[in-house]
């Protein structure tokens, strides 16, 4: 009997490829795109992106001839992303959305839906690679290093990896491009999407006001010494290392180098007050493992666009984690992820307190 895979579509090329070549293998596949921002409490350009998506998705489900839903996640999407991006900027912090997504909705909420619906296992069109080595699943790099997706994934856990493809796991961009031309598909040079899903014009800030009914509420730009350098927007307006947009002339580059929300307050400092040689990781995940037990020579990445970087992270008797690098990073932030990686095997990770 045929293998059942629920592909989750989002109208762009790698999910329409991955949906392919799993017909291709011999798997019984239909496509589903998840309705997960609320546009109607944005203007009229999410709900025209949305409706584009759905039609590309459709579009390539037709041509393929698989069995095509769009399924309405909004409610769950709204708790468990929405809800957590705005929180998290309102308490200074700089929040990973697209984590929390994989996590909670696709391979949390759709991987549900996929196995009540008597499916075998979710798909998407991540650059990632899953292996089951000794009776566990591990998560390791793409062969593409430039496309490399596993950062945003170490969150995923054992009976996560156990019912999830990646079948772009060996292509780069290039090969499933071609792919697509081959195939006739009408995505196949569609750019990829840079964006939030859920914050289409790249204003974070007034997507918070308008979700939380909220308003600015300005407060102190200061230096390291407190002394008062200017007022500042509100704290979601910023993130660590931020440098533009601060409307400070000092003379000489300046940038943010911490955010105190009791104080409404925004420090300040040189390049130099930006660099970290530790820092410590809560909400911990590991898929190489079961448990961090010692301290582990490891390479880690602070962001999703970073250099990995040699470190050493070490158990904490609370169930965190301090990692200490080899040489410092610069603008280590609060609520961002640290990964950890040996070569191409992702240990794990968790969020940057």
């Amino acid at each position: 009997m045929k293998k059942k895979v629920l592909v989750g579509m989002s109208g762009g090329v790698d999910s329409s490829v991955t949906a392919a070549l799993l017909k291709q293998q011999g798997y019984d596949v239909i496509g589903v795109t998840m309705q997960i921002w609320q546009a109607a409490k944005r203007d009229t350009n999410d709900s025209y992106c949305l409706s584009l998506a759905i039609d590309d998705a459709r579009r390539v489900a037709n041509k393929l001839d698989i069995p095509y839903y769009v399924l309405d996640f909004k409610a769950i999407f709204e708790q468990k992303v929405i809800q957590y991006f705005i929180n998290e900027y309102l308490q200074g912090r700089t929040p990973n959305p697209c984590i929390a997504c994989n996590h909670y909705i696709k391979f949390g909420e759709l991987l549900q839906k996929a196995l009540s619906m008597n499916m075998d296992y979710v798909a998407t069109g991540h650059y990632a690679k899953v292996e089951k080595v000794a009776g566990r699943y591990l998560l390791k790099k793409s062969v593409s290093v430039t496309k490399d997706q596993t950062y945003p994934l170490y969150s995923l856990t054992q009976e996560q990896l156990a019912h999830v493809l990646f079948p772009l796991a060996n292509c780069d961009k290039t090969a499933v491009r071609q792919i697509a031309a081959d195939l006739g598909l009408s995505v196949a040079n569609k750019p990829d999407s840079q964006d939030i899903c859920f914050v289409s014009d790249h204003n974070y800030a007034n997507f918070i006001e308008e979700q939380a009914g909220i308003h600015t509420q300005p407060g102190n730009f200061v230096d390291k010494s407190g002394n008062i350098l200017g007022k500042h927007r509100g704290v979601y307006h910023y993130t660590i290392g931020q440098r533009k947009g601060l409307g400070i002339a000092t003379g000489r580059p300046i940038y943010i180098v911490h955010i105190d929300v009791a104080k409404n307050e925004i420090v300040l400092g040189e390049e130099k007050d930006l660099f970290s040689d530790s820092l410590i990781a809560t909400n911990l995940n590991f898929i190489a493992i079961e448990q961090l037990t010692k301290p582990m020579q490891v390479t880690a990445k602070i962001r999703y666009g970073a250099k990995e970087a040699q470190a050493e992270v070490i158990p904490l008797a609370n169930g965190q984690a301090q990692v200490v690098f080899r040489e410092p990073q610069r603008a280590v932030t609060a609520g961002q992820s640290v990964v950890f990686y040996q070569n191409d095997l992702v240990l794990g990770g968790g969020i940057i307190a």
